[in-house]
């Protein structure tokens, strides 16, 4: 059974109608006790930082995914769910789960593209990946295939082996992070067309 996790932060309506056209048997919940009881567990979420830490502390699931995350549990998380893996936020100056050392950052204001125009913050819309180095999930996946993106930050792990994949906008971020069983997406895969679909279902068989 797959774990969607619902922390009052969005998006899952679109998450649970991918994993339920994929064949997988899942739950919508809150519930840490049946956070814990999953298999796998998937973290969607929109939103800022600092309102959905407090749900998760809570409901008490901050602590269910970091066990989940020590006793290897896969683990996937999306958009906000990528975010507050990490250490610290600057959304609200707010300390995060902390499964993957590091900050989140905000896109300054002032970035610019290749040909010298102001780029719009937040990133919204479709954009490629450069694979940094090959992982399971992305197996099927090329640089060709393109992702959609709604975010004003990005994740900035410490660890360089832990980016997995990255992203030009204006600047390189992270937009692929991982470590051990957990993988998470700054794109919404569940909003990323037959490329989104592939990922989430490799996930879905994933054994880390």
């Amino acid at each position: 059974m797959i774990a969607i996790v619902d922390y009052d932060a969005g998006n899952l309506t679109s998450v649970a109608r991918a994993v339920k056209h994929l064949g997988f048997q899942f739950s919508v919940t809150s519930d840490s006790g049946e956070i814990s009881k999953a298999d796998r567990i998937i973290f969607p979420g929109v939103g800022a930082a600092g309102s959905a830490m407090a749900s998760l502390k809570r409901l008490g699931i901050d602590v269910a995914i970091k066990d989940a995350f020590h006793i290897g549990k896969p683990i996937l998380g999306i958009c906000l769910g990528t975010q507050i893996i990490m250490g610290h936020s600057d959304e609200n100056d707010t300390p995060c789960i902390g499964m993957i050392n590091g900050y989140v950052r905000a896109f300054k204001t002032n970035i610019k593209s290749k040909n010298g125009s102001r780029l719009k913050i937040p990133h919204m819309g479709w954009n490629s990946i450069r694979i940094n180095k090959m992982h399971p999930v992305l197996s099927g996946i090329s640089e060709d295939d393109e992702f959609y993106f709604v975010h004003g930050f990005y994740p900035d792990p410490e660890n360089p082996e832990h980016v997995i994949g990255t992203t030009d906008y204006g600047i390189s971020f992270a937009s692929v992070v991982g470590h051990k069983n957990l993988f998470a997406t700054q794109f919404h895969l569940e909003k990323s067309g037959k490329p989104g679909l592939k990922m989430l279902d490799n996930f879905c068989k994933w054994s880390p």
